[in-house]
């Protein structure tokens, strides 16, 4: 049929149409997350250039990065985990890698993530709480006791001490007798997002952007298999980002990291392989399937014509995906196992090459064994039993995936040369722009769901009274004390002369244009902890101070 026949009988249909809803009124939200109608049909009329899709595995790779995707290689599971002390956390890791998963996904609690010891005056109250304890290279090698780090990837959920951490992790493995070149994972190391969306930032802008090109420098050299940043859009979202914005500004934050390792002299066409990214799963289905196909074609686009890159593998986005934390709820908790269920489904349709899904009782507590499982089973059941993984992008020609994934790729390239009239990400982020943007649509997501516009199950509507008989699990106070103890136990059976000689060449190379990661790593070898080598830095970088938002 003819686009001008289609269009003739859209239009009767649409005047037959109207006159039934007369009669039968529409109700619902029927709104996208950046608040734009949804039509009621789409067809052929949204989409008339399949060229612009192109095929897996080519480019600007809207319909996947490989070619024959999910049949070749399910995505890497990987649960997201970590509390406590590092033995503790190491028990839950051979629990989960005995259940199938394929992968680790290292949490950290938040003094290591800032830069601070556990027996810190700021660690007070918080080791071992949101993630695992690591204080120096003793925890680290407890933590992966046991688990033959040549055999599995992982992923290290850090970024102002991704340098330190990573410097660990490679030790460990010296230690196991591998190679630095045959280590496999990623270390989140974006630190643009945390000035933006989360807060665990240390240093300024421009010696954290120095810390991540040398980092790139390091891995292109010793480290060829390991991903050195993951580009979040994910904290970004949870921050109350739409997709829009969550595609948006995360590649912008990407844009910010590639010009600055150019700049240091690096070529694209080599560390661009190295880059990955790390998006949200919310629950609108089809939305967040155009958003991660209309992430891959802009990235593609991006690294082509404004960087030129000619390497099809550095143009190609890789990404990470977690099932959204935010839409966890507290009440009705059961509810959230079809929540995780749908958006682990919109990642695989979305063409993710690793995925977290959260368990139902993290908006209670950290998430127990049994939840844990759950959530691990639904990414199985997916993989082996839902049939979405034998085809390709299975999803693809649909006229309203479609047209969403050209509407988000349309309004984030809108958002991208705005932030570029502004001077690029970093400034747009010291003007607050960035953060206003996001305040402004979180405000408007509230006041949708107060207004009942959008419905949260079980929260504003189908509500039920509930005895709050579930076991969550918890961190015992201990743990913070035991932590401490062996902090000291460590640092009284070191080489405390070789500790502070290594300090100081550190600090030294700071003050100087040399790459970091030579001396962080001789400091960790030596058993610095992760405050002292962090306070170094600080002595000669300062801490960044958020400005004032009005």
């Amino acid at each position: 049929m003819e686009i001008s026949e289609i269009k003739k009988n859209y239009e009767a249909w649409q005047k037959s149409t109207e006159e039934l809803i007369k009669k039968y009124p529409e109700t619902g939200n029927f709104k996208t997350s950046w608040s734009e109608d949804v039509k009621r049909l789409y067809t052929p009329l949204e989409v008339q250039k399949y060229s612009d899709i192109g095929f897996p595995g080519e480019y600007p790779f809207t319909r996947g990065v490989q070619n024959t995707m999910y049949r070749g290689k399910f995505w890497t599971m990987r649960q997201y985990a970590g509390f406590g002390t590092a033995e503790e956390s190491n028990k839950r890791y051979k629990y989960l890698l005995e259940q199938g998963q394929s992968g680790l996904s290292i949490a950290f609690d938040l003094p290591t993530q800032i830069g601070y010891d556990s027996d810190d005056p700021h660690s007070l109250g918080e080791v071992g709480k949101v993630g695992v304890a690591i204080d120096s290279l003793y925890d680290m090698e407890t933590l992966f006791d046991g688990i033959p780090l040549d055999k599995v990837s992982t992923s290290m959920t850090i970024n102002a001490t991704a340098s330190i951490l990573l410097a660990m992790y490679m030790i460990v493995g010296e230690k196991q007798g591998i190679k630095w070149d045959k280590l496999r994972g990623t270390i989140q190391n974006d630190i643009l997002k945390e000035y933006i969306a989360r807060g665990t930032y240390i240093y300024p802008p421009k010696p954290s952007m120095r810390i991540i090109t040398n980092i790139f420098e390091f891995c292109s050299k010793e480290m060829p298999l390991w991903n050195t940043i993951s580009v979040s859009g994910y904290h970004i979202r949870e921050a109350g980002a739409n997709a829009v914005q969550e595609v948006a500004f995360t590649i912008a934050d990407g844009i910010e990291y590639v010009k600055s390792a150019i700049e240091a002299g690096l070529d694209p066409n080599i560390f661009g392989k190295r880059l990955s990214f790390f998006f949200a799963a919310h629950n609108d289905l089809f939305e967040e399937v155009a958003k991660f196909r209309a992430a891959r074609r802009i990235w593609a686009k991006i690294m082509k014509e404004r960087f030129k890159v000619t390497d099809p593998e550095a143009l190609k986005l890789r990404f990470h995906t977690q099932t959204s934390g935010s839409t966890l709820t507290a009440q009705q908790p059961e509810n959230n196992i079809v929540r995780v269920a749908i958006q682990a489904l919109a990642a695989v349709l979305g063409g993710t090459q690793s995925l977290h899904t959260n368990s139902m009782d993290e908006a209670l507590a950290l998430p127990t064994e049994d939840s844990v499982r759950i959530a691990l089973r639904t990414q199985q059941v997916i993989a082996y039993e839902s049939g979405v993984a034998k085809t390709v992008d299975p999803l693809g020609g649909s006229y309203y995936v479609e047209f969403l994934t050209d509407e988000i790729e349309r309004k984030s390239f809108d958002y991208i040369n705005h932030i570029d009239e502004l001077g690029g990400m970093i400034n747009a982020i010291e003007s607050g722009y960035v953060q206003q943007e996001i305040s402004n649509s979180a405000y408007d997501y509230q006041r949708a769901i107060e207004s009942k516009e959008q419905i949260i199950v079980g929260v504003n509507d189908f509500k039920m009274e509930e005895k709050n008989l579930r076991k969550t699990m918890k961190i015992d106070d201990e743990v913070e004390a035991k932590q401490v103890e062996n902090l000291e136990k460590m640092k009284k059976n070191r080489d405390s002369a070789l500790v502070k000689s290594s300090l100081e060449n550190l600090e030294k190379v700071a003050r100087s244009n040399g790459n970091l990661m030579y001396p962080i790593i001789d400091a960790v070898r030596a058993y610095a902890t992760v405050g002292e080598v962090s306070n170094t830095l600080r002595k000669v970088f300062g801490e960044y101070k958020e400005p004032t938002m009005i």
